[in-house]
């Protein structure tokens, strides 16, 4: 009798609520972001190089260049940070129904989802689902060309802000590697003896910690882009890897540069900006995650 009662107790547990957790566990997360990224400011700009900029009636250049290019680099985060935020990842339009071409032989076949045409419905959304489309259990909706929920940004990682994603994660590692490097002579020193006694206690606490946690978050970071690499230059996404292994050819790829093209656009001038030309955007049907080009040998 218990184990029964137990039983219905876990299957009357909808596990699409406990997803729900990670938003909220994102949202914890961005003060403690906030914190880390403070700390690392005041280290890098008010504590060690920002002082050193005119020292004894002299500029230093070094002080200046390291300063002046951790403000850049901290713009581009912010912006590529808000623009992966705010930006829509791709959602599935309310009309939207399967091309015939996409395998399904007749007009009332789409309307049947009990039809096993190739196109997959989704039970949640009550929608087709196009080619790439997967259902966000975190946010509770299908997402186009989906690759990840990240509870860093709030938002999920399709079609539409992939490009503003990984640009966020490139300039966070330059950012967080300049941050190592340019607090290693405090750190090193800091062992040695040299700046106890002309640093107070909270300047040494606070430099030690950031240097550490930069050089810990620009390694993970590293290790991150590198598979995201591999992933774009195969046109593929986190979450298409298992399906790409039982392909002899994934149909998508269309080689190293085409595929680059289909995430950053063809526009050489806006690669490192999170941004489209009107011309990719009409012309790269990628962008926007309903269609996507085939490999020509590929049936």
């Amino acid at each position: 009798m218990c184990c029964r009662c137990g039983g219905a107790a876990l299957s009357s547990v909808n596990p699409f609520r406990l997803c729900g957790g990670l938003r909220v566990l994102g949202y914890l997360m961005l003060p403690l972001v906030a914190a880390i990224a403070g700390a690392v400011y005041y280290a890098v700009v008010a504590a060690v190089w920002g002082p050193r900029i005119v020292k004894h009636g002299h500029v230093s250049a070094l002080a200046l260049l390291i300063v002046i290019l951790f403000h850049l680099l901290l713009v581009m985060i912010v912006w590529c940070y808000l623009r992966v935020v705010f930006s829509d990842p791709g959602l599935v339009p309310h009309d939207w129904t399967p091309p015939v071409e996409q395998g399904v032989i007749g007009q009332s076949d789409v309307q049947d989802p009990s039809i096993d045409t190739g196109i997959r419905h989704c039970a949640r959304c009550q929608n087709w689902k196009p080619l790439r489309c997967h259902h966000c259990s975190v946010c509770d909706r299908c997402v186009l060309k989906m690759d990840h929920h990240c509870v860093w940004v709030v938002n999920c990682v399709g079609a539409r802000n992939y490009k503003f994603f990984l640009l966020f994660l490139v300039y966070t590692f330059l950012e967080t590697a300049l941050s190592a490097l340019a607090l290693l002579p405090h750190f090193i020193s800091f062992f040695s003896g040299e700046s106890r006694h002309t640093d107070s206690t909270m300047n040494l606490s606070i430099t030690f910690i950031a240097s550490v946690l930069s050089a810990a978050f620009a390694l993970s970071l590293l290790c991150f882009i590198c598979m995201h690499v591999s992933l774009v230059l195969t046109n593929t996404t986190s979450i298409e890897i298992y399906e790409k292994k039982s392909s002899a050819l994934w149909q998508y790829d269309l080689g190293n540069f085409k595929n680059f093209e289909q995430v950053f656009g063809t526009k050489k001038r806006l690669w490192f900006f999170p941004l489209y030309s009107a011309e990719d955007l009409e012309n790269i049907s990628a962008l926007h995650g309903l269609e996507f080009p085939i490999r020509a040998n590929v049936v």
